[in-house]
């Protein structure tokens, strides 16, 4: 069932940077400047998070529904006007405003590395200008938190993780569509409702400490007022029977009620479909290990136990290293907003501008004292390069509808552009995947909407079938290549070279 429909009732084409806005104005009234000229912006990234082997690419559903949305109202324009900054002429052709452009990009849920471009923009320069820093927004954001999730899930070992974030995100927008990002990364469910209702996540929840507090026994001692609320929380969920049992003493207090009603629904014949504890404090590895010995002891096997508070990848490895006994883990702060490294850092940059008179094309590069920085230029294709066995071997960069041919004798000679000077670099025996799909042409979608599963199930595909377990570690991940045809290799070299005379 598809309901992603929150981006699609908001307006957001104000959501941009000034110096867009100024470039644009600037653009606009330069007579020498024709604003029909189409040029090209690539997005891409320079660095995984955390030092992981690859990243994953989540964003793309509200890019596309913001650019096929923009316009300006006449309050966007009033408010420009105030501004004191934009020519009036410049503000009449804002109110007819729209998106009419290309875009290319990933399938939604790709495995993505460093330097590649995820998506490409290919529309009048002043449309392609406007559209940066939304597109940055959505895309850096949700990848990140998509592929803090696949780590998190991965960690966890074929447990369930469900996102506990909401509270602890930097504003509802963040935990909504951190929530939706959690679940392309392979997290099972959110608390988060209405992401759920949104964009039709599984959703989750139990009790709080607040609910155990708030029963007081006759006898004002916590333990039976404890063993009330269980009672009371069970009558109205006897099928989701998940008791918090670490408001006043987990192992003294908390388990032995816990057992005390899962028995008492035995004894009444109660079969419940889901029952078991959570546990959101203390040495998780030793709690659970001794709950688990109560529980199985008390006859109680199918009992679940969930445990939260401040989980990562890392201390859920650890707790699993240490015989922790986990069926799930609830993952909050340090998911939803990827504390250990809170910047995706991916960028907009000009690769094309076309001739509007003759229709040429032409390379533009970025260039920098600082290697890293310098772009890879023009329009090019993204092919993922796999052995015979389906595993990614490479990535390639190619000129835009250039040949690439997998099959000619002798395998496929590319160029290393770490090491070009070797001629050693062949393909073989491999096949050679087009990445960057088209996704608008002319303002106009021709691609359907994919559904959250869809999304979810190709970063399941890709991990377990072509992404190699040696770049799934979380230390020292094998590096994945960015490799070049000749072709490309040569165009970029001229490129820096003519900069260099």
């Amino acid at each position: 069932m598809m309901k992603q429909t929150q981006d699609k009732a908001r307006n957001l084409t104000m959501m941009m940077d000034e110096y867009e806005l100024t470039m644009a104005n600037a653009y606009f009234n330069d007579p020498t400047i024709d604003n029909n000229t189409r040029v090209s912006f690539d997005v891409f990234y320079r660095m995984n998070p955390d030092g992981g082997g690859f990243a994953i690419f989540a964003g793309l559903q509200q890019v596309k529904d913001y650019l096929l949305n923009m316009h300006f109202t006449d309050e966007d324009i009033e408010y420009l006007r105030s501004v004191g900054h934009f020519t009036e002429n410049f503000l009449e052709y804002l109110k007819d405003f729209k998106f009419t452009g290309d875009v290319d990009a990933f399938p939604e849920g790709t495995i993505m590395y460093p330097n590649e471009p995820i998506i490409t923009v290919t529309a009048p320069i002043i449309e392609a200008q406007l559209v940066e820093t939304e597109i940055l927004a959505q895309v850096n954001h949700q990848s990140l938190i998509a592929t803090k999730a696949s780590r998190i899930v991965r960690a966890a070992a074929g447990r369930a993780v469900s996102d506990f974030g909401a509270r602890r995100a930097h504003n509802n927008d963040a935990a909504i569509y951190g929530a939706r990002a959690a679940y392309i990364g392979g997290a099972s469910g959110t608390a988060t409702v209405s992401a759920g209702q949104y964009f039709d996540i599984p959703i989750g929840g139990t009790m709080a400490h607040s609910y155990v507090m708030y029963f007081t026994s006759d006898d004002n001692d916590y333990r039976t007022s404890e063993l009330a609320a269980f009672r009371s929380f069970a009558k109205s969920y006897p099928n989701n029977c998940i008791l918090l049992v670490d408001t006043y003493n987990v192992l003294k207090s908390g388990v032995p009620n816990a057992i005390k009603v899962f028995q008492e629904m035995k004894d009444a014949g109660i079969e419940s479909k889901s029952f078991g504890i959570r546990i959101d404090s203390g040495d998780l590895a030793y709690l659970t290990k001794k709950a688990r010995k109560m529980l199985d002891d008390a006859g109680f096997t199918d009992a679940k136990i969930i445990v939260s508070n401040s989980l990562d990848e890392y201390t859920i490895t650890s707790i699993l290293q240490q015989g922790g006994q986990v069926n799930s883990f609830g993952v909050g702060e340090r998911l939803i907003t990827a504390k250990s490294e809170p910047v995706f850092g991916a960028v907009y940059k000009l690769c094309a501008v076309t001739n509007s008179k003759t229709g040429q094309v032409i390379p533009k590069i970025k260039i920098s004292e600082t290697v890293e920085k310098i772009t890879n230029p023009g329009l090019k294709d993204v092919y993922r390069i796999k052995d015979e066995h389906g595993r990614a071997v490479a990535d390639l960069l190619a000129i835009k509808g250039e040949d690439v041919d997998m099959s000619v004798e002798g395998g496929y000679k590319f160029v290393d552009p770490e090491q070009p000077w070797k001629s050693t670099h062949i393909f073989e025996n491999c096949t050679a995947e087009l990445l960057q799909q088209p996704l608008i042409r002319g303002g106009k979608p021709v691609v359907e909407d994919e559904d959250m599963e869809t999304i979810r199930n190709r970063v399941k595909t890709q991990l377990e079938t072509s992404v190699w377990p040696e770049e799934q570690r979380f230390e020292n991940p094998h590096k994945h290549y960015l490799d070049m045809t000749p072709n490309y290799y040569n165009m970029k070299m001229d490129l820096l070279r003519k900069e260099d005379k």
